[in-house]
């Protein structure tokens, strides 16, 4: 197809060309359980396997694209649960856009937003698969739905959350002889504050050199907080992440201007507006990006915006999700003009056999960001066959 281009001329217009067929013509949604290498601790729950819904998007030109929602452990980290992610996208979000263009991402956005509020993993995990199937309909890479890469690679952590210190020393040993991972997030908040304590110093003796980020999971109080902040500060610790539970903004608040270490928002803010409010507030210096928060690409892009705005820096989170969600997050980073923390995408490494077969890199203490057609990534059938929740 033709299309004008500057001062009369024409060019040829590949999306043009291929809008007529990438009509969304069925979204399927299965439930998979794949298994952890080792227990995985949080504050409020712990796992042995990670949970998740895989969407898959055919197109009229019988592309395919995947899209995964993550949870930890039930509806726990979040209101949303596998069990209501499928649900929702099954009865009210697929519906909303079947016989839609795959290449209207506002509109269809828009559309599955006025058919569920909230269910922002449900409307992620669809979305990403749409710009999969999109991207690979057209032969580009998803991050060039976003205005286009401007990195390759990302700098990626490893959570230690096995609670034994022994277990989580080896661990990361492995990970530094490996060159795959230098900085290391240790999850606190399932212990008692001064065993916590105990177990971080010990961790953070055993890696010098190596960056601590802490995250509490909204476990402590302002009290605790202020308590030990201090020994915090003298083990190195470069960032807590959310000490405090969602809605404490002024309290919150009152620890990042006693604290040394910045403060990173996670689940106290999924919105735009809550976003504004804890940067304004002061409650936090840097915000932590996912997909299962702001509920789809180009709003989790339109998220770091909002961050960056009010002044914070970002960092990349995860939901432990395998390597389909990891490469949907990787293609909006990798748009990003600044990702100051790095990202934290290690799930396609703590599950004992990975969804993606091909596209997820580890290397030289970076997750490579895949570059191929969609999200870049091979999904394994077998194991997507062989894992997923029948009945």
């Amino acid at each position: 197809m033709n299309t004008p281009g500057i001062a009369g001329l024409a060019f040829n217009s590949p999306v043009g060309d291929h809008r007529h067929n990438c009509t969304i013509k069925s979204i399927e949604t299965m439930i998979v359980d794949v298994p952890t290498t080792r227990r995985h601790r949080l504050s409020h729950t712990e796992i042995t396997f990670q949970s998740c819904v895989i969407v898959r998007a055919a197109l009229s030109d019988g592309t395919t694209g995947y899209g995964e929602g993550a949870t930890l452990g039930g509806p726990r980290w979040a209101e949303e649960s596998v069990e209501a992610i499928k649900a929702n996208i099954d009865t009210y979000l697929a519906p909303a856009i079947l016989g839609h263009n795959a290449l209207d991402f506002e509109a269809n956005s828009a559309a599955m937003k006025r058919a569920a509020s909230r269910n922002n993993a449900a409307r992620a995990a669809v979305d990403s698969a749409l710009f999969d199937a999109a991207g690979k309909s057209l032969g580009l890479p998803a991050s060039q739905f976003l205005g286009g890469a401007v990195r390759d690679r990302i700098e990626v952590l490893w959570a230690l959350a096995s609670g034994d210190a022994d277990q989580e020393i080896e661990e990361a040993k492995a990970k530094l002889a490996a060159r795959e991972h230098r900085r290391f997030k240790i999850k606190l908040g399932f212990h008692a504050p001064a065993e916590d304590m105990a177990r971080l110093a010990r961790i953070a003796e055993a890696l010098p050199g190596c960056e601590i980020v802490c995250d509490v999971n909204q476990a402590w109080s302002e009290a605790t907080a202020i308590r030990y902040l201090p020994r915090l500060a003298e083990l190195g610790v470069v960032l807590i992440e959310q000490p405090l539970r969602p809605g404490l903004t002024e309290a919150t608040a009152r620890i990042a201007r006693r604290s040394p270490i910045p403060i990173m928002t996670d689940e106290a803010a999924f919105t735009g507006s809550e976003i504004v409010a804890n940067a304004t507030g002061g409650a936090g210096s840097v915000y932590s990006l996912k997909l299962v928060k702001s509920g789809g690409m180009m709003d989790l892009k339109r998220a770091a915006g909002i961050a960056q705005a009010c002044g914070q820096e970002l960092y990349g989170g995860c939901l432990l999700e395998t390597g389909i969600g990891a490469a949907a997050h990787l293609a909006v980073f990798a748009s990003l003009p600044a990702l100051e923390w790095g990202c934290e995408h290690f799930g396609p490494r703590i599950v004992k056999t990975d969804l993606a077969s091909a596209g997820i890199e580890f290397r030289d203490f970076h997750i490579h960001c895949p570059s191929g057609p969609g999200l870049g990534m091979t999904v394994n059938e077998d194991a997507l066959a062989a894992m997923s929740r029948k009945g």
